[in-house]
């Protein structure tokens, strides 16, 4: 008899304790190094890192900053806080700026022992204020202003300011120049295929001819549009404590105009001031800003299934990789992976960006900490929005249009020219021509849901009785010459 009883099922290593550890997501795993400079910007330890900054910049300007004028003395914002030295405001400018993988330990090391972010990074400070000396000499008065760090702020005064910087940076350094080199790239494109007759397709059927180039100058220009957008975004922070009325701040040092110290201290980080604020920060700027790269990306988007369906059509041929596979068992493929890879990581980034948005602007009375979540997932909308610019741009290089087959095209649908030539006839009738009568339906049964050739148009012309000029005019169109001013309004709308 054969023995049925089953194989033991073997034990299988648990990728949870791989060192070093295996990433949960693509963007920390598969496409990480189409994302990893958002990393500087977006990631946890970037956000300690602006927490650090924010700390640092809030202590010197408590020292050095915002000034009052008495009438015999200028007096720091704090009383008794002392004059900071050029080199002392260079060490603590040090600390966010060296801020790397020994910090990222240490500082982790500290929230565990506080389980509160923040309150890790004010003791982070204090550990290096305490050990100034060291570095500067005994005479240094940093050891004696640790109590200035983090004074009179509650949590959500550093972290605005820093999701602000964080984002700004995020935005400005990276992936608006991604997404500028990438209409740059579409707008090249398109003026090389300018002059490049295609049929075009409304509802699928065809319809009046067009450019290639000019259908891609109209997705570029919508895009730089967008970017123009976004490159206007206002970045809002506030300073103002723990339910944004300066309680804390005029109890501890009354008659300081707190409203203008902390205007100077938001705008000098770069950032514009929101001076009117429960807890936190409204966060409206944040949803503004996602609207809009969530609408580039959707643009994005209909530029990535109009070249697939152009690349379906044969409009345009891709260029193969060599060694590469298009299919595991047809070898003749040549998939359109990047525009499909696209599709999918915008999509991503935009329901992201739509949540962000949608949640970050409500907040229960004076705060929850909903935001406090949903903000960790910035990093994740920009990343798949990231890499979806970068197939795009990987996709384009790989396109050759195929202006021979869009000829043939265009050859086998002389019924597109029903239009002009019902048009002319119009014309033709307004100025007195006879026989004009019924333009648009004597071309409908001409041609509607049927094929008609050169010569069949050109006989229907010449039987219509058009001035001499118009006649000529319609004899000698075609539907490759049909592409009325695609030329010029790529010339003149992507400068």
């Amino acid at each position: 008899m054969p023995d049925n009883t089953p194989a033991a099922t073997p034990v299988r290593a648990s990728l949870a304790d791989v060192t070093p550890p295996i990433a949960l997501g693509p963007l920390d795993g598969r496409y990480r190094a189409a994302v990893a400079p958002l990393v500087d910007h977006l990631s946890e330890a970037a956000l300690n890192r602006e927490r650090i900054h924010v700390e640092v910049e809030w202590l010197i300007t408590l020292c050095n900053g915002v000034q009052v004028v008495d009438e015999n003395a200028v007096r720091p914002v704090v009383p008794g806080a002392p004059q900071l030295s050029e080199t002392e405001v260079a060490y603590l400018r040090q600390i966010p700026a060296t801020f790397g993988g020994e910090e990222v330990a240490e500082l982790a090391a500290i929230e565990r022992e506080t389980v509160h972010d923040v309150k890790a990074v004010e003791y982070f400070v204090k550990r290096r204020l305490a050990a100034a000396p060291e570095a500067l000499g005994e005479g240094t008065v940093l050891p004696g202003v640790g109590e200035l760090v983090h004074f009179a702020c509650t949590s959500e005064d550093v972290n605005n300011l820093s999701y602000a910087l964080m984002v700004r940076g995020a935005v400005e350094q990276v992936w608006l120049p991604a997404a500028t080199a990438l209409t740059d790239q579409l707008a090249d494109m398109a003026r090389d295929l300018a002059d490049v007759p295609m049929l075009s397709r409304t509802h699928g059927q065809p319809a009046t001819p067009t450019t290639l180039g000019k259908e891609v100058a109209v997705l570029a220009h919508r895009l730089r549009r967008q970017l123009r957008r976004v490159g206007a975004a206002e970045y809002l922070g506030k300073l103002n404590g723990a339910t944004g009325t300066y309680g804390a701040h005029t109890v501890a040092v009354p008659g300081v105009d707190w409203p203008k110290v902390s205007r100077h201290f938001v705008t000098g980080l770069g950032l514009t001031w929101n001076p009117l604020t429960t807890q936190i920060e409204s966060h409206d700027w944040q949803a503004e800003l996602y609207a809009d790269v969530a609408r580039f990306n959707r643009i994005l988007h209909n530029l990535a299934t109009d070249v697939w369906t152009y690349i379906s059509l044969g409009f345009f041929t891709q260029i193969p990789v060599p060694g590469a596979t298009g299919s595991s068992t047809m070898p003749h493929k040549v998939n359109p992976i990047r525009f499909e890879n696209a599709e999918a990581n915008l999509e991503i980034s935009c329901s992201l960006l739509d949540t962000l948005g949608a949640t970050l602007v409500t907040s229960r009375l004076q705060r929850d900490l909903t935001d406090s979540t949903t903000q960790r997932n910035i990093g994740s909308a920009f990343g798949h929005s990231l890499l979806a610019i970068d197939n795009v741009r990987r996709g384009l290089k790989a396109l050759a249009a195929n202006a021979d087959l869009m000829a043939d095209d265009l050859d086998h649908n002389w019924e597109v020219l029903g239009e002009p030539i019902q048009s002319a006839m119009r014309a033709a009738s307004v100025a007195g021509v006879p026989g004009m009568e019924n333009p648009y339906e004597r071309l409908k049964d001409l041609t509607r849901g049927q094929r008609v050739d050169r010569a069949r148009l050109q006989e229907f012309v010449a039987g219509l009785g058009l001035p001499d000029d118009v006649a000529q005019r319609l004899a000698a169109l075609t539907p490759a010459s049909y592409t009325g001013l695609s030329e010029r309004l790529v010339a003149d709308h992507l400068a």
